[in-house]
């Protein structure tokens, strides 16, 4: 028997948090589902803070010329307008229910500078901004009484109208719409099925195509994957947003450097010592990330190093403390006092600046779907995101979708059929995990090699071949075995990369994040132009 719901939101980052709190006051019934535990979210690693208009020196159109020049020729210019315009206010919001952003003094915020941005205008919570957002949010949210939270709950897919048709011919598709989940309960393997009129996915980004990340073990493109799989477009998926400076480790989870870092004066140098970042830009050191990334990677390779370093010793210790308290002391846990010594930074995979199509209401093609964060690609960040812009983005869309759901709700007859309990049927518990380590590890070392900060064709075209056999292998073992957490998660990844790898080739130029050695050029043809995958 189908739990039901008003709304269902897949994701407790800023985005789903933000818009669950805002339709339970509207009197909705929310279900939030989240693949781990509560405060497990991109945002709750973001160090940067909230890139929104405060300041006296500032302005909208200075924040949206940042925002198109890192764009790169792809950005929505009235998607962005919008969004930059709204940030003040839903930032307030967040303020009412408690979070405190660092201040300089009693009357004026404390503005950080990253790449891309002209003036200062960084809200940020020292350098923890996403963990204090997310403890906010969390206790709002665990103390509303229209919100129910499904913690390590995994959603293995959407159900819709059309699928509904084709396991009972009497269902209704007059229109095909979402009409729930299914959800894995990850702690007891048991699968659970979750009706409602209208679903979120907050569910984050796709880090984890690549072995080494900034992001934490969940962005596996769970929502992505869903949305592709029930007819939804994808757009822009080639743009995925290599973050310059992590720490450098054996580890392949690489501890983020913010950028703000650089932008309190911090400087690159290779190991002789030496600054190469005028030699790429005028803007240096605070050059869009795209150009740090590929700068970065290219003196790598033309040293042979395995990193470069980020040289901040011009400040005081007593000062780093203060502004970049969780980066001194995870450095300093790996024998790096910042104030006195080198840090060695190398490029990571970081924020996917494509996704799931929704327009600036937070709406899919597939009525009651909506997507909010970086699993939506709604036309902001175009082939390069600005710093910091991405709080924004989910901040004021959840706002956006929120809003748009509660008409959803209102407009139309929402009346729920049956739906169908999973069926494991006969099938064994999966007896050779180790095709699920080996593919995981191939799929991720393929996209690593050939779909990088540099890329070429023969490259593409190789990793697509890869990926093909891959995901065959992968799809015969989810249809004749009992799913597991790794098992939904490799399915997803495998999409995912297909869809990186599409979109790379049908991009015949480089602009942003894109960057092809056969085609160095921007396309004056391909300018504003996306690349959209449908199933």
């Amino acid at each position: 028997m189908a739990e039901r719901f008003d709304i269902l939101v897949i994701g407790s980052g800023i985005a789903g948090l933000s818009f669950a709190l805002k339709s339970a006051e509207s009197g909705h019934k929310v279900g939030i589902v989240t693949k781990k535990h509560q405060a497990e979210s991109n945002t709750n690693y973001a160090q940067g803070g909230i890139a929104v208009v405060t300041s006296a020196t500032d302005d909208f159109d200075l924040h949206v010329k940042d925002t198109l020049i890192a764009g790169d020729g792809l950005c929505d210019e009235s998607v962005v307008r919008k969004i930059i315009e709204e940030g003040p206010k839903c930032v307030k919001e967040l303020i009412e229910i408690g979070l405190e952003f660092s201040r300089e003094n009693a009357e004026s915020y404390s503005l950080g500078k990253e790449g891309g941005h002209s003036e200062r205008r960084i809200l940020h919570v020292a350098d923890m901004t996403g963990k204090a957002i997310e403890t906010a949010l969390v206790g709002s949210v665990n103390s509303h009484p229209n919100i129910t939270t499904f913690e390590h709950g995994f959603v293995i897919d959407l159900i819709t109208a059309k699928k509904l048709h084709q396991v009972a011919d009497d269902a209704d598709i007059s229109e095909d719409r979402v009409l729930g989940v299914y959800v894995l309960d990850v702690l007891t393997g048991g699968i659970r099925t979750l009706a409602a009129n209208a679903v979120l996915l907050a569910s984050g980004g796709a880090g984890h195509v690549y072995p080494f990340t900034t992001n934490p073990s969940i962005a596996t493109g769970d929502g992505i994957a869903m949305a592709y799989r029930a007819g939804v477009p994808v757009q822009n998926m080639e743009f995925i947003q290599f973050h310059p400076t992590t720490l450098y480790s054996e580890s392949p989870k690489r501890f983020l450097i913010s950028e703000a870092v650089r932008g309190e004066g911090a400087l690159l140098r290779n190991l002789e010592g030496e600054r190469f970042m005028d030699a790429y830009d005028e803007r240096a050191e605070l050059a869009p990330r795209d150009i740090v990334a590929r700068a970065i990677d290219e003196e790598m390779k033309k040293s042979g190093s395995t990193h470069l370093c980020l040289d901040i010793t011009a400040k005081d210790e007593a000062y780093l403390k203060e502004r970049f308290p969780s980066i001194f002391n995870a450095c300093l846990d790996q024998g790096i006092n910042i104030s006195k010594d080198w840090i060695p930074v190398v490029p990571a995979a970081h924020y996917l600046c494509g996704g799931v199509v929704t327009n600036l209401n937070a709406e899919t093609g597939l009525p009651g779907l909506y997507a909010c964060g970086e699993v939506a690609c709604t036309g902001l960040h175009g082939a390069n995101r600005l710093a910091s812009n991405s709080l924004l983005e989910a901040l004021v869309m959840a706002h956006n979708g929120a809003d748009a759901v509660n008409h959803f709700m209102g407009d139309v007859d929402m009346s729920t059929p049956d739906l169908p309990d999973w069926i494991d049927g006969e099938m064994s518990d999966p007896d050779e995990r180790v095709v699920i380590t080996h593919n995981w590890d191939e799929l991720r070392k393929a996209m690593w090699d050939y779909v990088g900060i540099v890329r070429t064709t023969k490259r593409l075209q190789r990793a697509k071949k890869r990926i093909e056999l891959l995901s065959n292998e992968i799809n015969d073992y989810y249809w004749n075995f009992k799913v597991e957490p790794q098992l939904l998660e490799l399915r997803n990844l495998a999409l995912v990369s297909d869809l990186v790898v599409r979109c790379a080739l049908k991009r015949k130029e480089s602009r942003g994040l894109h960057y092809t050695l056969d085609f160095p050029e921007k396309s004056a043809e391909l300018y504003n132009t996306n690349t959209t995958l449908s199933d």
